[in-house]
């Protein structure tokens, strides 16, 4: 360890002399309160460190103590279900001990040390092993079982290995190294928040996150391991839409970091979180989540940590062969904190103020995302989804943080508060909105959901597209300007809209679509455009043709359950064909 004394105090960003010692992001101990901070920048002997806490009451000559380890999260059994602040400590044992503010200094270990586990080794004596192997699985919860790996750097051959009840620092195994030495291992690991666990191998993105959100499976989809950032202005639908990603999505793992939120938002998640049932397991959601809670009013500075928090966590997660999704709500907030402590570092700002290397600090949390083999004897595959919230103010996609993070993500859900406001959910804009993942994903699609998937995806986009140069004809001079064809395009993208891309996340029949029945519905929709246009240019009435009973039916299809789709669709599909070949049969 090393002291040193406090010259400058401005706000959150103190500096100290007499830290030779110390390293470049070392965890400090700041004034008789033993706040806690990090090492941000070293000249000579002085430090500048973010202290995670509130400063008010630290002054000049008070004393900083280097504890020579970087900012580091503690990984064990025991993590699942827990809400942490942006540091990793358990903020529900936090309000236990001191009510609903935070005492300064307080300092709780981030995993139980009393609670006991039932290890069961999946290794014997003699078994050689290496980093990343599985010594033995724990019953975290009751849909998630914990494989306690052989930390990094570590390899060798068994010499002990032990079950039954264990806590966490407990001694389960003792490992015999190339080097004759006897290394003791616990179910308890550290790891540096700021450095990516190492994998052995990166796979391509070539198969999707299923979301059970129409517009994002069939229209914008993302890869498993992938990156996407859903930016919008406030009330557009930012909370809804990870709500859903989180209960929906095919991953075993949901990480949900809310960093500088507003309390009351932040609130919601933590009441709403533990009462979602988990539609897959029928337990509370909270089961396979873990919470990073980290509102406007903590320390701005604990908000840049948060981040990394929840990322590393999820990489221990995924390093055991599990599919986790992190929601980062919203990197916006982050940047507000970078560009704080770059402001009060005195460093050369960049665009509106924010530090120069904003980009490449939202690469280095981006690129810590995706499909990956793991570094283990068994080449387990595992991935690391990241969707980060972007908050521009009013909206505007053209601000610094929303600009570098589209330079970065794959996957881009464009927010619209005016379809929101039009009760239209998700609000995820069709015509500025985009996924570069869609040639990749495509075979997929095509050889696992439907042949002719991709085809009617553009089939369909074209169609929205078509159907947004035709509204500004009809604003100038009518509808009745149209020709019928083009009133046909009008009334199928209608149904597109309508019927298809806006979901009711309350309802138990269209909160979710499986990826089958996605398919079926845009194909019912794409023939009615398809035998419609055939039928107008056969001179069939367009008025007739729009009141048909199937048309009807087609607006109600996304209500139908996924047990009875395939046969209420085909009926649909076929009422259609007879109602249509009648109107043909009357114009003959």
């Amino acid at each position: 360890m090393s002291n040193g004394k406090i010259i400058k105090v401005s706000g959150p960003l103190i500096v100290a002399e007499g830290l030779s010692h110390a390293n470049m992001f070392d965890v400090v101990r700041v004034g008789q309160d033993k706040l806690i901070g990090e090492i941000i920048e070293m000249r000579g002997d002085k430090a500048s460190i973010q202290v995670y806490e509130e400063t008010a009451g630290i002054g000049f000559g008070d004393e900083v103590v280097t504890t020579g380890a970087p900012l580091s999260v503690e990984l064990a059994p025991g993590l699942m279900e827990n809400i942490y602040d942006g540091i990793q400590r358990p903020l529900e044992k936090i309000r236990a001990i001191s009510g609903s503010n935070i005492s300064r200094g307080i300092d709780i270990p981030a995993v139980d040390r009393e609670r006991e586990w039932d290890f069961t080794p999946a290794v014997k004596v003699g078994d050689k092993v290496a980093s990343g192997d599985i010594l033995g699985t724990v019953p975290e919860t009751i849909v998630v079982e914990h494989r306690v790996m052989v930390p990094f750097g570590i390899e060798g051959e068994i010499v002990e290995i032990l079950s039954g009840k264990k806590k966490v620092e407990d001694i389960i195994a003792k490992i015999r190294t190339e080097s004759g030495e006897i290394k003791e291992i616990s179910m308890l690991q550290r790891w540096p928040v700021r450095r990516g666990r190492p994998v052995k191998e990166k796979l391509p993105p070539d198969v999707p996150m299923q979301t059970g959100q129409r517009i994002i499976d069939t229209i914008f989809p993302i890869a498993k391991g992938g990156t996407a950032a859903v930016p919008g202005p406030f009330g557009s639908g930012k909370t809804v839409v990870q709500h859903q990603l989180a209960k929906w999505s095919d991953v075993d793992i949901v990480v949900y970091i809310g960093c500088g939120e507003r309390g009351n938002e932040m609130t919601d998640v933590l009441r709403e979180f533990p009462e979602l049932r988990d539609p897959k397991t029928g337990e509370s959601l909270m089961k396979r989540t873990i919470l990073i809670a980290n509102t406007s009013d903590m320390p701005v500075a604990a908000r840049e940590a948060s981040i990394y928090t929840g990322i590393t966590i999820a990489e221990y997660y995924r390093d055991m062969g599990y599919d986790v999704a992190v929601i980062a709500d919203s990197t916006s907030r982050w940047a507000e904190a970078l560009r704080e402590m770059s402001g009060r570092l005195e460093e050369m700002p960049g665009d509106e103020g924010y530090p120069a290397y904003l980009s490449s600090r939202l690469a280095q949390f981006y690129e810590r995302a995706g499909r990956i083999i793991c570094t283990s004897s068994d080449d387990r595959a595992g991935s690391l989804t990241a969707i980060g919230a972007v908050s521009p103010p009013g909206g505007d996609i053209s601000e610094p943080v929303a600009q570098a993070t589209l330079r970065i993500v794959k996957v881009f859900w464009g927010l619209d508060s005016s379809l929101a406001y039009r009760r239209h959910f998700p609000a995820i804009n069709w015509l500025n909105s985009y996924s570069l993942y869609l040639d990749r994903l495509s075979p997929w699609f095509n050889a696992n959901v439907d042949k002719n998937f991709a085809a009617n995806r553009t089939d369909a986009m074209q169609i929205l597209q078509l159907e947004s140069e035709l509204q500004e004809i009809v604003s100038l001079v009518g509808i009745d300007a149209l020709s019928a064809n083009d009133r046909l395009t009008l009334e199928t993208a209608q149904i597109l809209r309508e019927d298809f891309l806006q979901q009711n996340a309350f309802s138990d029949t269209d909160s979710y679509t499986s990826l089958a029945k996605q398919a079926r519905l845009l194909d019912l929709i794409l023939t009615f455009n398809k035998l419609g246009k055939k039928a107008l240019d056969a001179g069939v009435d367009m008025k007739g043709l729009f009141s048909i009973t199937a048309r009807e039916r087609i607006g109600r299809a996304k209500d139908i359950s996924e047990m009875d789709y395939e046969v209420q669709y085909q009926a649909i599909e076929d009422l259609m064909k007879d109602e249509i070949a009648a109107l043909e049969k009357e114009v003959q």
